[in-house]
Order: C-alpha cells, then structure tokens, then sequence
C-alpha cells in the first residue's frame, strides 16, 4: 500500500473505524464483559521555559558544587501520565478506556476533568498522605532539559488491584510503580486479560529475568528503539526471539515511522507527516491510543498501526500531552 498524505490517511482510517463502529453495535458491543481498555497511571507536568541557555550559567570545572537558579519567566501546567493521555486519545476514537493508578491529596482537578470527559475514575486509588506523581520540566533556547521527576502516589500501585476494574478486551500496563507494574502483570495473566507491555522509563528498573518474565506474560510489546535495545542487552535475547513470543512486538522509530513484528513478519508503518511540528509530549500515548483501539476493534495491524502514526501526528501539531482535538469523522 503507498502512504497516503493526510487527508487521504485519515478518510482510509475514518472508513475503517466506521465500520468497526457498525460491526460492535450489531454485536452489542455496550452490553459486553469485555469491553473497553484498561491502563495504569496518570500525572501532571509542570513546564517552565528558560529563556537563555544552560550552558551559560554553568561552569564546566565547577560542575561537581553546582548551586544555580533560572529565571523562568513562562510556566504551564499540563494534565499528563501515560494513562491519562492515552485514555483521552482512546475516548475520542470512541473507545471505552479505564483507568487502574493511585493518584494523591491533589487529585480534584485531574478526577474532575477526567469526569468530564466520560472517562471513569471508578478505579482509581486516592492516597490522601501523598501527591500526584508529577514531573517539573526547566527547557532553555536551546531545548535541552533539566527535570525533577517526584513519583509521589505512584510508588502504591501495588495496592489497586487491577481486578476491580472488572474484564476487558486489552490492558496496557505503561510505566508506573515497579511494583505495581510486578502486581499488574501477574493478575493480568492470571484473569487471562490480554496486555501490552510498554515499560517506557521505567525499563531500568528491572532486571534481566524479570523483562523476560513480563514478555512471556504479555500478549503485545511496545517500545521505541532505544528501549528495545536495552530490552535486548538486558534479556539477552534477539528481537526475533521477543517477537516469536508475542502476539505483536511494536517498535517505534520516530521520524523513521514504526514497525510491528507478528506471524513471523515485519509490517512497516510510514510516518504520518505532520500539519505542524510544536509538541512531541506525549506523541508516543496517542500511538498506544491507536493501537489500542485497532487491537480492540479488530481493525489488524496495518491499519491500527497507521491509526497509531495518524494520532502522533495529530498530536505532536499541539502543545501539552491532552490539548489536541479531533473526531473519528
């Protein structure tokens, strides 16, 4: 198939997803078990712009008693987290995505939003002696960044049991608590929910055995090539061996489209070219988002994936993980 621009993508995916829609309602799609996504953690980000350049107030032979400040004259607050922005894609597409994380003593604004968008918070977890896991971003000209990152009421996650949530067609466990995402996986496979696992960030903190253990629990892999690398090195096996394991491997590889290995072959996913390039946040939610809805509605993988690159060049025309708009139609 030739890659299609834009618009043309996005007419080939409005049919599909239409017809998707059509084959779940004579199914009685509201009335199953299964249904809906389920996925894990949510955050804020707090974004500050600094508008020299880092290097200029550091000093390379000083590096080891650095004591510096910048003054950040922009600063935006973002609703965040890889279930959070993934939810918010999912639900525009029309799918039904739960969210299973532990969120702390200022949550109101996050739960309330989430509300409003029909996204339920049934099953998600206040611990009201911590904060919401939250990142602090300081950009300068240059675009280099300084983050604080504060795990905060993700360190509990091993304490919502993803059975409540009740079943599902497909569960994404993304980078949380590293024993919540032990915990997750675990019941997952035991209540026989098929998963994606995408550690993301969270991939070093696990070692060898335990990467190889959540592979041959999952259904589904994601990561982007960095992280499939040292997913390799850690394990110590090939891609390959990854993939014959699996349903689906999904790699990811930026401006250079994606690719997912299932069946014994290789699909290649072109890279959707963007309106506008403001925002890569959470460019990589939105594509989970995709897939998660062709995995959900059996659209297959060449056009999930294509769903998936479609939904990352939506986004990344926007600034902030949760800002873009856009309807099936």
């Amino acid at each position: 198939m030739s890659i299609q621009t834009y618009d043309e993508l996005r007419q080939l995916i409005k049919e599909q997803v239409e017809a998707a829609a059509l084959k779940a309602y004579n199914e009685g799609w509201a009335n199953r078990p299964d249904r809906g996504e389920v996925m894990v953690k949510a955050a804020t980000d707090t974004i500050m712009q600094f508008p020299g350049r880092f290097g200029e107030s550091l000093l390379a032979d000083q590096l080891h008693k650095v004591n510096v400040s910048f003054l950040v004259p922009t600063m935006r607050t973002e609703f965040g987290g890889c279930s959070g922005n993934i939810a918010y894609s999912l639900k525009m597409l029309g799918g039904d995505p739960r969210i299973v994380g532990v969120m702390g003593q200022d949550s109101a604004a996050y739960l309330e939003r989430l509300q409003k968008l029909g996204i339920s918070t049934a099953n998600i977890l206040i611990k009201a002696d911590s904060y919401n896991e939250q990142c602090f971003v300081t950009a300068d000209a240059d675009n280099n960044q300084i983050n604080a990152f504060h795990p905060g009421a993700m360190s509990f996650a091993h304490e919502n049991p993803i059975a409540n949530a009740g079943p599902a067609k497909v569960a994404i466990i993304s980078p949380d608590g590293d024993q919540g995402m032990l915990k997750h996986a675990a019941d997952l496979a035991e209540l026989g929910i098929p998963f994606m696992f995408d550690p993301g960030q969270q991939l070093p903190r696990f070692n060898g055995e335990q990467l190889i253990d959540f592979i041959n629990k999952a259904t589904y892999v994601s990561a982007n090539d960095y992280e499939m690398e040292m997913l390799m090195e850690r394990t110590g096996l090939t891609l390959p061996d990854i993939a014959s394991r699996l349903d689906a491997l999904i790699v990811t590889r930026g401006e250079k489209g994606s690719e997912i290995y299932t069946d014994g072959k290789r699909i290649d996913i072109p890279v959707v070219a963007a309106k506008e390039v403001l925002d890569p946040t959470g460019c990589g939610d939105a594509y989970r988002a995709g897939l998660l809805f062709g995995i959900t509605n059996d659209l297959g993988w060449e056009t999930s994936g294509r769903l998936a690159s479609l939904l990352g060049a939506i986004k990344i025309a926007t600034q902030g993980a949760q800002n873009h708009v856009f309807t099936p139609e």
